[in-house]
């Protein structure tokens, strides 16, 4: 089966204004780092690229006059309307191509959801994508599309039972409302917990609704977890949660604002404990589309986007990873190689007490899910 790249150098034309924190340019550098390490050259391997979005397919989520207010915004109209649906504002700016660029880069989401269910590919990675703040009617958190949501549209509209994983430091606010009242979409977040960081969402107890009571599970992280507590709780919590759902398909979110280093969040992952995540997720054996999301030190994100595209693809080496990168010097320059060095916070008593707050939260979801999901403890 094909391992498909989404990405056209249509993408790199326009985008985020150059002073936003979101920088669009990360999948065109994520594909030149990819393609000088030869991460293409197998014959299974294809880059794709992807298809706009038309304005019908975004309405089987997001309003119709949203996504007018939108077209309307790249045309320099910001009426009162649309600065209430989140237009305009800091973290969801105005620039000219904002509509056509959201159609290009979301529409890379379905056109890879469409490759999986043609048959065509397997895993996909579309770093362009993964805007999981966009609510129907609403922009926020640099998202205006929700790509995420629409992936998931598609594969329930072809009789697949998605399971969404995201792993961004930001909760998927919109994912999660999207899908709050369904047991056809497992829903799974791990973020600093939002009482320190955007959007302020994600606690435990937001937990679904109705028949979709049990099928969203938020792992709020204190500040500085690390590698091996992460991986921890990925084990203890996500694993068993997805062997119980069984998805016919897995939508993965991978945000690189976890990494030690972002200027926008506080956790202290290195992207090795990233590259086991996602192998224990491929171990699954179910169809994945990978997308981008959030990533604000932008070499640091390239590098982790690379590094799990060599993984997706199967293309992984490991001498990838004997360089020496930035988080072993304690700084966040990239001195070589892909892969960071495995590492723990240096204060004894700050690692006591991340570690004191994760059991506490295993503890109260396994008491909160398990039992819905006939998981034993």
């Amino acid at each position: 089966m094909k391992k498909l790249f989404i990405y056209s150098d249509e993408l790199e034309k326009d985008g985020y204004p150059a002073d936003c924190p979101f920088s669009s340019k990360r999948a065109g550098l994520t594909y030149a780092l990819a393609n000088k390490m030869g991460l293409f050259l197998d014959s299974l391997v294809q880059i794709e690229s992807p298809v706009a979005l038309t304005d019908q397919e975004t309405y089987s989520f997001h309003k119709r006059e949203y996504i007018e207010a939108i077209k309307k915004a790249s045309q320099g109209e910001l009426p009162l309307s649309s600065l209430e649906m989140g237009l305009g504002t800091a973290d969801c700016p105005i620039f000219p191509s904002l509509y056509p660029y959201s159609l290009l880069a979301a529409g890379g989401s379905i056109t890879g959801a469409k490759a999986i269910l043609s048959g065509d590919a397997d895993i996909v990675f579309n770093p362009s994508g993964g805007f999981h703040h966009a609510h129907a009617a609403h922009a926020s958190g640099f998202c205006y599309i929700n790509d995420i949501v629409l992936s998931a549209l598609t594969f329930l509209q072809a009789g697949l039972r998605p399971a969404i994983i995201d792993i961004d430091v930001h909760h998927c606010d919109g994912v999660q409302k999207a899908f709050n009242a369904t047991d056809q979409v497992l829903t799974l977040s791990l973020h600093q917990d939002g009482k320190t960081l955007f959007p302020g969402t994600g606690a435990v107890q937001e937990c679904g609704e109705g028949d979709g009571y049990g099928f969203s599970c938020n792992v709020p992280l204190p500040e500085g977890t690390y590698n091996k507590i992460y991986n921890h709780v990925f084990c203890e919590i996500a694993l068993p949660l997805l062997n119980s759902y069984n998805p016919d398909v897995i939508i993965l979110e991978l945000g690189m604002d976890t990494l030690t280093g972002d200027p926008l969040a506080h956790l202290q992952l290195t992207n090795t404990v990233l590259v086991d995540v996602v192998q224990r997720i491929m171990a699954l054996k179910k169809p994945i589309l990978a997308t981008g999301g959030g990533g604000y030190h932008v070499e640091n994100t390239v590098r982790g986007w690379t590094l799990l595209w060599s993984v997706l693809s199967e293309t992984y080496e490991e001498d990838l990873s004997l360089g020496m990168g930035g988080v072993m010097l304690a700084n966040a320059d990239w001195v070589g190689g892909l892969r960071d060095q495995q590492r723990e916070p240096f204060d004894p008593q700050q690692k006591k007490l991340i570690d004191s707050q994760i059991d506490t939260t295993i503890e109260e979801i396994k008491d909160l899910l398990f039992p819905l999901h006939s998981i034993k403890r």
